[in-house]
């Protein structure tokens, strides 16, 4: 795993090198990371959900070039800037043009072969494409590296990009609609589409809350499976996540929001019969801790009312190194000042 402290410095390096590679290419686009803090779950039968897009994201990078032969040169690069995954297709229906292809191949085939169904006019043209994409934290934090590709390759398309999430990955779409926020917002899906809208989610203890990766990489589509065997889920529980996401957004007060994350915590054990990670984990943690996503991997959120240091020591003596406060992860956390400094 990548020990990678997200800093303010690190994320400014991050924008930098988009805007350099904006600059290089014919064109570019760029999806946010994502967060789930409530609804996980629950959000796939209507329960309305409170998730928060990050600092850091991908950004897909295209550029032209004449050709008689006409092919899609693909480069994906993470974080480090190593190259991890290469691929070429030819213009016509994606073949995949070599003799063994990877799993990799296939799901970007799929992608591809989506957005041309609901674009006919996609890369139609006689012309070679060469295409980067640049991831702006580890994949295995579990940010939305599927996500923010799925936004990024709508926009280039001229596509919806919750048809093609659904027609790919499946899911919520959630974390599609974060991909293109700039803050948090509320999310919800029933069986007329996805709904959602910004919301205003900038908690007065926000010096109190910090990511810590669990460094399991959880597996969501079986995490979804799982949920699905439980169906029907009482509709009582969608209300009460529905409540608890509506107080949290409007909380100013510590002690009230780990009561609430608390609360929600021991809704999704029951149900899904699972036990939290805090007593599974950390039962002589002084805060409370809370699971987000796919329970059993990627983040959870922590919180503290003692010192970063003392709370950071505790979890790194749990062997959990990465350790991010949430002004640093989170979208429309940081002030308008620290904004400034960052992004421009």
């Amino acid at each position: 795993m990548i020990n990678q402290n997200i800093t303010p410095e690190y994320i400014k390096n991050i924008r930098k090198n988009a805007d350099i590679d904006n600059n290089k290419s014919d064109h570019f686009f760029y999806g946010h990371g994502k967060l789930l803090l409530t609804g996980e779950y629950f959000v796939l039968d209507g329960a309305k959900s409170l998730a928060l897009p990050t600092t850091v994201g991908q950004s897909l990078n295209v550029k032209y070039s004449p050709s008689f032969s006409p092919k899609l040169y693909w480069k994906s690069y993470d974080v480090a800037s190593n190259l991890w995954f290469e691929s070429v297709f030819e213009f016509w229906r994606f073949e995949i043009i070599s003799d063994d292809p990877r799993p990799e191949e296939f799901v970007l085939q799929n992608i591809l072969r989506q957005a041309r169904k609901q674009n006919p006019h996609f890369l139609r043209d006689n012309v070679d494409v060469h295409v980067e994409t640049n991831l702006g934290f580890p994949m295995e934090w579990g940010l939305g590296s599927s996500s923010t590709l799925v936004h990024n390759m709508a926009q280039w398309a001229y596509v919806s990009p919750f048809e093609l999430l659904f027609n790919t990955y499946g899911g919520s779409g959630y974390d599609v609609a974060c991909a293109q926020s700039e803050g948090p917002i509320f999310y919800s899906k029933n069986s007329h589409g996805p709904k959602w809208s910004p919301t205003v989610f900038n908690p007065s203890f926000k010096d109190n809350l910090y990511f810590v990766y669990r460094g399991k990489k959880q597996d969501s589509r079986k995490a979804i499976e799982y949920y699905n065997s439980l169906r029907p889920i009482d509709n009582g529980i969608i209300l009460s996540i529905s409540d608890i996401t509506e107080e949290i957004s409007t909380t100013t007060s510590l002690k009230e929001f780990e009561f609430l994350i608390g609360a929600h915590e021991k809704i999704v054990a029951q149900t899904l019969d699972l036990r939290p990670v805090k007593d599974e984990l950390f039962s002589n943690y002084w805060g409370e801790v809370k699971s987000l996503g796919a329970w059993g991997g990627d983040f959870l959120l922590v919180t503290s009312d003692r010192s970063p240091e003392e709370t950071k020591k505790y979890f790194f003596n749990k062997g959990h190194d990465v350790f991010i406060p949430y002004e640093d992860l989170i979208l429309g956390a940081i002030g308008d000042e620290t904004k400034n400094e960052l992004f421009h």
